[in-house]
C-alpha cells in the first residue's frame, strides 16, 4: 500500500505543474508513513526503508514533528532504564572503591583469620558452645520419646503437653544460663549455640504440634467408623496434606514412599526433619530426583567466598568506624554521632545483603541439595516491598511459614482478632531478637526488642500514607539507617559495661 502510494504520487509530481499548496497535500497525503503511524514498545525505531537512503535526496520535509511526551513524563510510557541501572551500579562501585582504598591507606591491612578462632574459644581446652550444641541432640530425644508414647497411649494428652513444656522451657533456658554464667564462653560462641537452640525450639513445637493433628485426625476417624454418616463430617487434613506425594510425583519429584501417622516416628524421620532447611514438620516432605552435584559445589564455593569476604569487610570496614564511634557517644557529639552513623550503615547494610544471599540463597540450598529437600523457596521478592509488612512476609520464608502455621493461624482461630495475631507475631519475633542478643552480650538493653516491635507503627504509617516507590523507598530506608543504630547502641553500652568499667575499677 504504501509503496503504491509512494510510486503514484511520483508519477503525479511528474504529469505537470500544480500549484504548490496542491502539491504540498498530495506529497504529505502520499509520502511515508510519519513515525507515529504503528509505532510500538518503548521508544520509536527508524525503518530504513523509509527514513535511510531513500530520503538522501529529498530535500522537502515539510513536517517532523508528531504528539508525544518526553520520556521522563509518567504519560509517556517509557520503561527501559536499563543505561540508569547501569549507571546507578557503577557509581555504587566507583565510590564504594574509594571508601575502600582510603579505609587501606588509613588503616593497612586488618585482616586477620586467626582472630576470628579467638571469636569462638576464649580457653583452647574448654568448648561449652560446641558441649552446648552436642547437647541439644537430649532435648531432640526426648520430645520424638514423648511423641512415641503418645502415639500407643502410653501418655495421656495432658500429661504430653506437660512433658512438652518442660522439655521447650528447658531448650530455651539452658543455654541461656549457660551463656551468662560459664565465663569461658565467647559472645559470638554464645550466638551460636543460643541459634540452634532457638531453631531446635521452633523445630520441635512444629514436631509436637503436626503429631498431635495427626492423634486428632485418626481418633476423629476411628469415631466416624463407629457412627455411620459421621464421615462426612469429620475433620480432614488438607489436600496438599493428602495429595502431597502424588503432586509432587506429578511434578516431577522423585517416587518416595508415603509415610502415615504414626509411622512417622522413627529417628531417621526426626533427624531428617531436624537437618532440614524448613521449621516446619511434615510427614512427607517434597523430594527432589537426585543431587546435582554442579548445583552443588557452586552453593559450596560461594558459602566459602561469601564467608571470608563478611569476615574480611566486618574486619577491615566495620570494626575500625565502630572503634572511631565510641568517642563521639562518651561526648554526646551529636554532629559526631550522625556522621557515623551514616557512614557505618554502607558497611552494615552491604555486609548485611552478603548475609541473606549466604544464608538463605548458598547455605540453605547446599542443605536441600544433600537432602534432596524440595521445597526451595527460601525467600520472596523483598526487594521490591513496598510496605515493612510485606517485608517482614517475604525476606525469610522458612520463619514467615512457622509463624503463619504455628501461631498466627492458632490464634485466629481461638478467637483473636487479626490486629492481635499480628500484634503476637511481633512481639513473639521481639523476644527471639533481643534473646539472641542480649544474653551473648550479657546485658540487657532492649534496643532489638523496642526495634522490632517499632515495626508495628511504621507498618501501619507505610502501608497507609506510602504506596509505590515511596513505600519502598522507605523500606530500604529503615534497612540501612535501623540496623546500624542498634549496632552502635549494643557497641556503645557493651563498650561502656566492660571496658570502660575495667579501665576505671579499682
Amino acid at each position: 500500500m504504501g509503496d503504491r502510494g509512494g510510486a503514484g504520487g511520483s508519477r503525479r509530481r511528474r504529469t505537470g505543474p500544480r500549484h504548490s499548496s496542491q502539491a504540498a497535500e498530495e506529497e504529505v497525503r502520499d509520502g511515508p508513513a510519519g513515525p507515529d503511524e504503528g509505532a510500538g514498545g518503548d521508544a520509536p525505531t527508524p525503518d530504513p526503508d523509509k527514513d535511510g537512503d531513500a530520503e538522501v535526496g529529498s530535500h522537502r520535509e515539510l513536517s517532523c514533528h508528531r504528539l508525544q511526551e518526553s520520556l521522563f513524563s509518567s504519560d509517556s510510557g517509557f520503561s527501559n532504564y536499563r543505561g540508569i541501572l547501569n549507571w546507578c551500579v557503577v557509581m555504587l562501585i566507583l565510590s564504594n572503591a574509594r571508601l575502600f582504598l582510603e579505609n587501606l591507606i588509613k588503616y593497612g591491612i586488618l585482616v586477620d583469620p586467626i582472630q576470628v578462632v579467638s571469636l569462638f574459644l576464649k580457653d583452647p581446652y574448654s568448648w561449652p558452645a560446641l558441649c552446648l550444641v552436642i547437647a541439644a541432640n537430649v532435648f531432640a530425644l526426648a520430645g520424638f520419646q514423648v511423641e512415641k508414647r503418645l502415639a500407643v497411649g502410653a501418655l495421656t494428652e495432658r500429661a504430653g503437653l506437660l512433658l512438652h513444656v518442660a522439655n521447650l522451657a528447658t531448650i530455651l533456658c539452658l543455654p541461656a544460663a549457660v551463656a551468662c554464667l560459664v565465663e569461658s564462653i565467647t559472645p559470638v560462641g554464645a550466638v551460636l549455640a543460643l541459634s540452634v537452640y532457638t531453631v531446635l525450639f521452633l523445630k520441635l513445637f512444629s514436631y509436637r504440634d503436626v503429631n498431635l493433628w495427626c492423634r486428632e485426625l485418626r481418633a476423629a476417624a476411628k469415631a466416624g467408623e463407629r457412627r455411620p454418616g459421621a464421615g462426612a463430617r469429620m475433620a480432614k487434613p488438607s489436600p496438599r496434606a493428602l495429595l502431597g506425594a502424588s503432586a509432587d510425583k506429578a511434578n516431577g519429584a522423585a517416587a518416595q514412599r508415603w509415610v502415615s501417622y504414626p509411622d512417622n516416628l522413627t529417628y531417621g524421620d526426626l533427624y531428617y526433619f531436624l537437618f532440614a532447611p524448613t521449621l516446619c514438620y511434615e510427614l512427607n516432605f517434597p523430594r527432589s530426583p537426585r543431587i546435582r552435584k554442579r548445583f552443588l559445589l557452586r552453593r559450596l564455593l560461594e558459602m566459602l567466598f561469601f564467608t571470608q569476604l563478611q569476615v574480611g569487610l566486618i574486619q577491615q570496614w566495620m570494626v575500625p568506624t565502630i572503634q572511631n564511634s565510641m568517642k563521639p557517644f562518651k561526648d554526646m557529639d551529636y554532629s559526631r554521632i550522625i556522621e557515623r552513623l551514616l557512614k557505618l550503615a554502607v558497611p552494615n547494610h552491604f555486609i548485611w545483603l552478603i548475609f541473606f544471599y549466604w544464608l538463605f540463597h548458598s547455605c540453605l540450598n547446599a542443605v536441600a541439595e544433600l537432602l534432596r529437600f524440595g521445597d526451595r523457596e527460601f525467600y520472596r521478592d523483598w526487594w521490591n516491598s513496598e510496605s515493612v509488612s510485606y517485608f517482614w512476609q517475604n525476606w525469610n520464608i522458612p520463619v514467615h511459614k512457622w509463624c503463619q502455621r504455628h501461631f498466627y493461624k492458632p490464634m485466629l482461630r481461638r478467637g483473636a482478632s487479626r490486629w492481635m495475631a499480628r500484634t503476637g507475631v511481633f512481639l513473639a519475633s521481639a523476644f527471639f531478637h533481643e534473646y539472641l542478643v542480649s544474653i551473648p552480650l550479657r546485658m540487657f538493653r532492649l534496643w532489638a526488642f523496642t526495634g522490632m516491635m517499632a515495626q508495628i507503627p511504621l507498618a501501619w504509617i507505610t502501608s497507609r500514607f506510602l504506596q509505590g516507590n515511596y513505600g519502598n523507598a522507605a523500606v530500604w530506608l529503615t534497612l540501612i539507617i535501623g540496623q546500624p543504630v542498634a549496632v552502635l547502641m549494643y557497641v556503645h553500652d557493651y563498650y561502656v559495661l566492660h571496658h570502660e568499667a575495667a579501665t576505671t575499677g579499682p
